[in-house]
């Protein structure tokens, strides 16, 4: 089985067969990412092969918009609509299952069911009882439960804050994370065993995610970090809109814009250790300028490199220069000799949690 030309690991191949993605998707989602766009949507009823090719295809499917505020069968075209549900694309759920790499006997804690396809991956692997899957959203959880059921299997689904774990039945040997997580709760290091595993996204703000494994030993959990990732963030830890305070303050950048739009995974991490309050992306528009925005609270800086130009135009306010921050995290890491991702690694212990480089 494959998806898109994703093919299944082979440790996974029997449980995909046996757990069909398809009974986990709805007659009506979304695989664009912009509601208001019509080719974003895929209606079973109206074209079912069509339907079925973006079940079986390579990419992340919405379920829910607005929190369920907005009804997904309707197709609004809001431009403010925004998947707060989904099924993860196939190549990044095996990845991460395979990082995971639980074992029979074991028991897994998943935080986020969504739409229940990998609780039942895990529950067709390790059984219904090794399976303890937390969701927040009670229709989700329903629907997830419905889904799971139409495949015969019944792992447990809880109601409940993914953040605080599920010390009922812990401590587990895995915890498998499908929410974007910035500061990672030490509730699932502590309902973790001695030798446990947990695989989550990490989403520390500055650009991209990444997936981290961590390996849990005394109360600690570090790992190193294994790829770029995507996912919607953890609920209880979706970033506030400050409003933007203070008077402009005008400068000049001469940062790589290269660096900045491309924006390489060590660089990415780089910034997420030295800076890590700080939110910021890059985007190139049409006609090839770039806009980089960096925020935290009620700081902001927006640089702007017209065209190819070499120097960009700051503005920042509040009372942080995030600018001049993000310049000495950026000739950091070239100090650091420019490291690559499999040179970072994260560690989290009861007082929080740091980058490190080796």
């Amino acid at each position: 089985m494959d998806f898109g030309g994703v093919k299944v690991p082979e440790a996974w191949a029997e449980a995909a067969h046996a757990v069909p993605r398809e009974r986990f998707i709805p007659a009506v989602a979304l695989v664009g990412a912009l509601p208001d766009d019509p080719a974003s949507w895929i209606d079973r009823d109206l074209d079912p092969a069509g339907w079925l090719r973006a079940v079986y295809s390579d990419v992340a499917i919405g379920v829910q918009l607005n929190d369920g505020a907005l009804d997904i069968k309707d197709k609004p075209g809001d431009p403010f609509a925004v998947a707060t549900s989904s099924c993860s694309a196939p190549s990044l759920v095996f990845a991460m299952l395979e990082l995971l790499a639980p074992a029979k006997g074991d028991v897994v804690l998943e935080i986020g069911t969504g739409t229940g396809w990998t609780a039942g991956l895990l529950a067709s692997l390790l059984g219904e009882n090794g399976v303890v899957s937390v969701e927040i959203d009670p229709a989700i959880a329903a629907q997830a439960r419905a889904n799971l059921q139409s495949v015969g299997l019944m792992p447990s689904v809880i109601v409940g804050d993914g953040a605080l774990g599920h010390p009922e039945r812990a401590p587990y040997d895995r915890v498998h994370v499908t929410c974007g997580v910035t500061r990672i709760p030490y509730e699932w290091v502590g309902q973790s065993k001695a030798g446990g595993v947990i695989v989550l996204p990490w989403t520390p703000g500055w650009q991209t995610g990444h997936i981290v494994r961590l390996t849990v030993n005394d109360g600690i959990a570090t790992g190193r970090f294994h790829g770029p990732s995507g996912f919607m963030p953890l609920r209880s830890q979706r970033p506030p809109e400050d409003p933007i305070s203070g008077e402009p303050r005008e400068s000049v950048s001469t940062l790589d814009p290269h660096d900045l739009a491309s924006a390489p995974e060590g660089l990415s991490l780089a910034v997420a250790g030295l800076l890590p309050d700080v939110r910021g992306h890059a985007v190139t528009n049409a006609d090839g300028t770039l806009r980089v925005a960096a925020r935290q609270g009620d700081s902001h800086a927006l640089a702007i490199f017209p065209g190819d130009a070499s120097r960009a135009e700051v503005v920042q306010r509040g009372p942080r220069d995030l600018w001049d921050e993000l310049e000495a995290a950026v000739h950091q890491w070239n100090a650091w000799n420019r490291p690559t991702p499999d040179r970072f690694g994260l560690t989290v212990t009861p007082e929080g949690q740091h980058v490190w480089l080796d």
